[in-house]
């Protein structure tokens, strides 16, 4: 089924394209808020178990055929290990020590790493434009990552204090989100060897449950009072998280991937963190220093220029293939033109002779 977004029956498609992102990024903010409640690993088993049960339902609804054969089991549990398992396990402990909006950027800078590993696996090309979007954003990721030491040492190198940005570094929760996204990116590519063996909805839905088995097995040998200080505003924000920010999120996800729409998908990657700076700055009371927005934006650049990198190198091909075509017709005209001029003086002079032979 190849359908365009515009030829949807949906109402409001345009809305609900965006709806994927809007739910991931606020469920960060909401995920976040219940934070100070509660022990991060809880918050990630809440959040991938309960919801995997809800796609698998949907998938049976679908008709989706189960997992078949050992090495459907072996890719599905792999998967489950590097994209729900680290994945989550990464995102919650790390949101535990930053801020939802950087989180989030840090988080969906992962389609750099996709493209590296793509680059290194596959041979794909990267580009022009991709390697351009992979400089810029690693530029921004270390003005969001780095110490704020590190970066203004780079100008004055005599008052830079490395021993203490060091503690600093690791005592944020920025590197935990970068994990969190190679993570993610190793997942991504291991789907396309999950999907020659189980269909990729049932696929998301068990690798939700089984990645979250052991971070359940951790957070109860590790942490305590889990649930003890929730109130009902955090078990709310928890279902959030879980319904709408896990399984509803991706069901749409998949549906408009599932209907040709997955190029407009890639192009609007960057409006998850985007939701989540303005709903963690509104909710949150969160606020970015100079140095981490002009981080947030560089990043938002450059994961722009990674998802749409084809996209441009084509209409930059036929901008510069319509510039061949226009000098090719301007040269043409001219030299028709410098023939008529030719031809001109030749008719008058044949015009001349014959007035003479006339008299």
């Amino acid at each position: 089924m190849q359908l365009k977004l515009t030829d949807s029956k949906l109402p409001f498609a345009p809305l609900l394209l965006i709806a994927p992102f809007f739910l991931w990024g606020t469920a960060m903010v909401a995920m976040k808020g219940v934070m100070p409640h509660t022990t991060p690993l809880f918050v990630a088993v809440v959040r991938l178990i309960p919801a995997g049960v809800l796609v698998l339902l949907a998938a049976a609804l679908m008709g989706k055929q189960q997992p078949a054969g050992w090495k459907a089991w072996l890719w599905i549990s792999l998967f489950a290990l590097v994209d729900a398992t680290l994945f989550q396990g990464f995102l919650a402990e790390g949101l535990a020590r930053t801020g939802a909006g950087l989180g989030s950027v840090m988080i969906d800078s992962q389609p750099l790493a996709v493209a590296i590993l793509c680059l290194w696996l596959f041979q794909e090309k990267i580009g022009f434009w991709g390697w351009l979007g992979l400089v810029i954003g690693i530029a921004g990721i270390s003005l969001i990552g780095l110490p704020d030491g590190w970066i203004l040492g780079l100008f004055h190198p005599e008052n830079a204090q490395v021993s203490g940005g060091i503690e600093q570094l690791f005592q944020g929760g920025e590197w935990l989100m970068l994990l969190a996204a190679l993570s993610m990116a190793v997942g991504t590519v291991l789907v396309r060897w999950v999907c020659r063996y189980v269909d990729p909805v049932v696929a998301t839905g068990w690798h939700m449950i089984l990645g979250g088995l052991p971070l359940l097995a951790i957070s109860a040998a590790t942490e305590s009072e889990q649930f003890v200080n929730i109130d009902f505003s955090g078990w709310m924000a928890l279902a959030y998280s879980t319904v709408f920010g896990s399984a509803i999120a991706y069901g749409l996800f998949f549906y408009f991937a599932s209907s040709g729409s997955l190029t407009s998908l890639s192009s609007l990657t960057f409006l998850t963190p985007v939701f989540a700076l303005l709903f963690g700055n509104l909710f949150l009371g969160e606020v970015l220093n100079p140095l981490q927005s002009m981080g947030v934006g560089l990043t938002l650049v450059s994961i722009y220029l990674i998802n749409q990198r084809d996209t441009l190198a084509e209409k930059l091909r036929k901008v510069r293939h319509g510039e061949a075509s226009a000098e090719v017709e301007a040269t043409g005209l001219l030299e028709s033109s410098e023939l008529n001029s030719v031809e001109l003086p030749v008719q008058v002079r044949v015009g001349e002779l014959e007035s003479e032979l006339e008299i």
